[in-house]
């Protein structure tokens, strides 16, 4: 098997080993043992002298074979702590090789794929290179030398930062920092590997081995200062994480105490890491999303997406202007249209301030930028809609009006045109009844900002035309994110599944609970932030009206609190206005002493009830049981293909921690009949908006996964 995936071939006094393993030629054990009986081979063969080590498929090597973690992340394969650190071992003999060992690096060269290439003697790189260290996104650290050798290539800072933040070194910037020492083009790549194998071999060159370099190392007193810097860098976003911390662990051991301790230690603390629930949560999340923008019936068919060039975005609003940036970002011409010249002008500003952001940050060039701008076609009409190929509306929550948007939209563009809304909350048979366009119409759902935030919800009716919800996965593939596809519904998935989070919320606080107290708990579960300060950053006055929509299509499981309406009668709107559930000293929020008249107020409304007395740990599951058991209807009713598109669309649409793998698998992790069984003694407590639905009962009593 190793021999079909990695090949040997001589050019005169040079081996020329390849691997071919598509797509991306990962790190599996059939290229693994490849890769070193070629390399024995040519040391046996007394012809040889030289070796370079390059990749099929314009890539050296994308990194490990996930699949193989995730079996052992799962629980489905015993990791045998004896081989970790064996590629380490190889590695270290391939370093040592009499016969030097040039690395052609094409496309990516990550993970383990990085730890292969800083093993040999020699690196030429291409001017499309990607080298990184990136198993941090998966709840692990690098375990075959990594930790190691990249400090010493590098320097200890910008090799932490690399791990610590998963970022890639490309071209230029590899070539700058010593990872490669050439920089070729692609086609220009082999020539320029077996010129320095020969160099090399006939002593012209000097072989670079990594593990013995010095100069860029520092002194452990050097990385420990390094490593505290990059905690508080770090800061809450490496609260409850352990491999954060057992990178910089054997980093620092490896400053401190040599390279052999650095590697041994390296293999302890990969192994920790690996056998934590923080890696099989992001290992999870990893499948999940790429597994994500895949819909039966649909992907599966022999569909070709709308080429879509040209986009038209009604609305020059926060989300509006913010999905015309992701548009213009991603090479397509938008025309921004809006009512006036007024509003028109304050919408093209959005835009060029979301640019302009970029630009100062060292993110975009300023050329990019001047060109991103000359592809945005400010308007107040429908002129020239007819070229466009699809239209996004994201004008205010009001069923008339975007009624009314669409009769035009379906007068103004052509009939193969797509016609999709970024509404959160209305019910898209309702925005396209009066039109004859069902079948192209759908939900583009970004989430604010949209030109950051990684998810779009792709929203079909029961019209929506297989070829129309096809062409939109294509887009929102083609602006970077990740589309989750979702049945038609008032607050689609994200915010639908949510809506018990800031009601069962609202609940404890009525009984007794501190606002402040919870929203600590739930952050220090992980969330980015507790509902209420949430509450304050998208509006009370915006929550009370979506509230108001959630509450009404859902009534039969709902808890309605007065406060929402005490402080939106007070004009307490959250961070626009200063004063919220929080106070703000410009965006810092801090508690308000005088919240306490409001919740009295509220708890009087609802008689004063019994004060409850809970732990955090308990505080957490009141809160996020009921999000699990909306995802579960969710999942009963068809509105979400599958548990795992849960999990993404929570992680990238709600920040929920990606290392406790998204709702459905955390949840799971404390099993159905444990979640089940809490919420019926709440529902017995407080009424039906704790009550299980009848499918997380029937995984309850069958014993059954949440996720498969």
């Amino acid at each position: 098997m190793s021999s079909e995936v990695v090949r040997l071939e001589k050019q005169g006094d040079v081996a020329l080993i390849t691997i071919d393993s598509p797509p991306v030629n990962s790190l599996s054990q059939p290229v693994t043992s490849g890769i070193f009986d070629r390399i024995a081979e040519a040391n046996a063969d007394s012809s040889v002298r030289a070796i370079v080590l390059t990749g099929a498929h314009e890539n050296f090597i994308a990194g490990a074979d996930i699949s193989e973690l995730q079996n052992l992340a799962d629980g489905k394969a015993k990791l045998d702590t004896k081989n970790v650190g064996r590629l380490t071992g190889k590695l270290d003999e391939l370093e040592a090789n009499k016969k030097p060992v040039v690395m052609a690096i094409d496309g990516f060269a990550l993970g383990g794929g990085l730890e292969v290439a800083m093993a040999g003697h020699w690196r030429v790189g291409t001017t499309r290179c990607r080298c990184g260290l990136p198993e941090l996104t998966l709840g692990i650290i690098p375990g075959a030398g990594g930790t190691q050798r990249l400090p010493r290539i590098v320097g200890v800072q910008k090799a932490t930062e690399m791990m610590l933040t998963s970022t890639e070194a490309r071209g230029k910037e590899a070539l700058d920092l010593g990872i490669i020492q050439e920089m070729v083009e692609p086609d220009k790549l082999l020539i320029a590997a077996v010129a320095a194998a020969r160099k090399l071999a006939d002593g012209q060159a000097k072989p670079v081995r990594a593990s013995q370099l010095a100069d860029k190392i520092g002194t452990a007193d050097d990385a420990r200062a390094i490593m505290q810097g990059a905690r508080m860098i770090g800061g809450d976003k490496m609260r409850n994480l352990i491999h954060p911390e057992m990178c910089m662990d054997a980093i620092v051991c490896g400053v401190a105490e040599g390279y052999a301790a650095g590697v041994k230690r390296e293999a302890e603390n990969f192994a920790k890491c690996l056998a934590s629930p923080q890696a099989a949560g992001m290992i999870h999340i990893f499948f999940a999303t790429r597994a994500a923008p895949k819909v039966p019936g649909v992907t599966d068919q022999k569909l070709e997406p709308k080429k879509i060039e040209r986009v038209a975005v009604l609305g020059g609003g926060t989300m509006g202007s913010g999905i015309a940036t992701a548009l213009l970002q991603a090479g397509v011409e938008v025309a921004l249209k809006e009512v006036n010249d007024e509003f028109l002008q304050a919408g093209r500003g959005r835009i060029d301030g979301n640019l302009q952001s970029r630009v100062k940050k060292g993110k975009l060039a300023p050329d990019k930028y001047e060109q991103m701008m000359a592809r945005l076609r400010p308007q107040t009409d429908y002129a020239g809609f007819d070229k466009v190929d699809m239209v996004i509306e994201a004008v205010i929550e009001n069923i008339e009006l975007k009624q009314g948007v669409f009769v035009d939209l379906e007068k103004a563009v052509r009939p193969d045109c797509i016609l999709a809304s970024n509404t959160s909350t209305i019910d898209l048979e309702v925005i396209g009844a009066r039109t004859k366009a069902q079948d192209r119409i759908l939900g583009t759902h970004f989430f604010s900002p949209a030109h950051v935030m990684p998810l779009v919800e792709v929203v079909r009716s029961k019209h929506t035309s297989p070829q129309a919800l096809n062409s939109a996965i294509a887009l929102v593939k083609k602006l970077k994110k990740t589309p989750v596809t979702v049945g038609n519904c008032v607050g689609f998935l994200v915010n639908r599944i949510f809506f018990p989070y800031g009601q069962t919320a609202l609940l404890l606080v009525d009984h007794g609970i501190d606002p402040y107290k919870l929203d600590k708990a739930v952050y220090d579960f992980g969330m980015p932030m507790g509902p209420f300060r949430m509450s304050d950053l998208a509006g009370v006055d915006v929550g009370k009206f979506a509230g108001g929509i959630l509450a009404k299509a859902y009534s039969d499981h709902t808890y309605i609190s007065t406060l929402v309406d005490h402080l939106f009668e007070a004009k307490r709107f959250g961070e626009k206005t200063k004063i919220g559930y929080y106070k703000y000293d410009g965006k810092k929020a801090e508690p308000d002493p005088a919240l306490a008249g409001f919740v009295q107020k509220a708890r009087a409304d609802a008689g004063n009830p019994k004060p409850l007395a809970l732990s955090d740990a308990e505080i957490v599951e009141r809160v996020l049981f009921g999000v699990v058991n909306e995802a579960c209807r969710c999942l009963d009713e068809g509105i979400a293909i599958r548990p795992s598109d849960i999990d993404v669309a929570c992680v990238m649409g709600m920040g929920f921690p990606a290392y406790r793998g998204g709702i459905m698998k955390w949840a799971d992790t404390l099993g159905a009949k444990y979640v089940h069984d809490k919420l019926s003694a709440w529902h017995k407590a407080h009424g039906p908006v704790y009550e299980p639905c009848a499918y997380l009962k029937r995984k309850a009593e069958k014993g059954e996964s949440l996720v498969k």
